[in-house]
């Protein structure tokens, strides 16, 4: 008996494959990979004085063309982070108020300028300028403005700004030979206080007052300690008037900028939020509704739907942080001319701006 195979011809075998696929079904439809070729990245552009510069003049050309045609959409484009939310609420403000948005005149800016690796992002740099609202007398002051590049797509924004107290002293930045400013690291320790830990320690101060122990590390002022003492005096009108009232600073996801000063301190430009709720006693007391704080009133609609008033602000700042004393160095403590102790350095908060970007009125809680 013959067991050998037969093979099949290789035109047979097609044949028989065409028509198995004649008799069932159609065969699925395969998706065609459709090959491109990869977007090409801009090349990062280095950040020198000259593009710090250029940068500076683009945002004060658009921020004024967005303010003199009250266009609040233009206007976000060119701003980012804690600046975006306190932009809106300046037009809306504005538009509740029937006013023109305010329009600036600006000087010579003072740029610093800080050496960074152009493929590490974010870039940033800060301004220095003295500014006035146009047609406001005596207006000029100094405004502390930091800017940010977060790649190479997008493009430069102002962050933060802050403006200098009339009697504050901007602490000095030095130079390199060809114009350059240095920037600390967030967690550089070589400071009093480390860069990212300076919101924190601010708002432990607004919160729990001269008594603190962030007292020992930061000088009281207007908004430190101002502030804790402000909300006290409010709380206290609050109660008279059988409502309550609390407020809460806390630090912000927002970008923290830092730049070494002479004799081993650092300019530290950082934001907080403050949140508060005003709300009746009688929570059971479903007509008790608090007034609309005039503050906030262009944030509202002028009703109030249940028994609470919420409200956020946006606060930026700049603060002085000096050098950490040596080992075994108590700073500048110790007897003076006078022989009186001298306190030792503190970081010192010598510019701010802000103000309220939100306000809702949520429902009252069932009892």
């Amino acid at each position: 008996m013959n067991t050998a195979r037969k093979t099949l011809s290789p035109v047979v075998a097609a044949l028989l494959v065409f028509a198995a696929g004649c008799a069932g079904d159609e065969p699925e439809a395969r998706p065609t990979t459709v090959v491109t070729a990869a977007e090409e990245k801009p090349e990062p552009e280095p950040l020198t004085l000259e593009v710090a510069e250029r940068e500076f003049r683009t945002f004060v050309t658009n921020d004024d063309v967005a303010r003199a045609a009250g266009d609040e959409r233009l206007a976000l484009n060119w701003v980012s982070d804690g600046e975006s939310p306190l932009i809106a609420a300046e037009y809306r403000k504005a538009a509740f108020d029937g006013d023109p948005v305010k329009r600036y005149t600006y000087g010579k800016p003072k740029l610093y300028v800080p050496k960074l690796e152009p493929d590490v992002f974010p870039q940033w740099f800060v301004a220095s300028v003295p500014r006035s609202v146009q047609g406001e007398k005596k207006s000029e002051e100094t405004a502390l403005m930091a800017f940010i590049l977060r790649s190479p797509e997008d493009h430069w924004t102002l962050s933060l700004q802050a403006e200098l107290d009339p009697k504050a002293k901007q602490p000095k930045i030095p130079l390199d030979a060809e114009g350059y400013a240095t920037a600390l690291t967030t967690a550089d320790s070589s400071v009093l206080i480390r860069p990212r830990e300076m919101p924190g320690i601010h708002a432990t101060l607004v919160y729990e007052g001269p008594g603190s122990v962030a007292a020992k590390v930061m000088r009281s002022g207007p908004v430190t300690t101002g502030y804790y003492e402000q909300f006290r005096k409010a709380r206290r009108k609050a109660r008279q008037k059988d409502l309550t009232l609390t407020r809460v600073p806390t630090a912000t996801p927002y970008p923290i900028f830092q730049l070494r000063t002479e004799h081993g301190g650092g300019l530290v430009l950082y934001s907080l939020y403050r949140n508060s709720v005003t709300g009746v006693k009688d929570k059971e007391d479903r007509t008790a509704k608090p007034p609309i704080p005039p503050e906030i009133a262009h944030l509202l609609d002028g009703t109030v739907e249940g028994n609470e008033i919420h409200a956020s602000e946006v606060l930026q700042f700049a603060a002085y942080d000096p050098a950490r004393p040596e080992e075994g160095d108590k700073g500048d403590e110790g007897d003076g001319e006078d022989g009186e102790k001298k306190e030792p350095d503190k970081a010192e908060v010598i510019a701010d701006a802000g103000g309220y970007y939100k306000g809702v009125t949520p429902p009252a809680k069932n009892p």
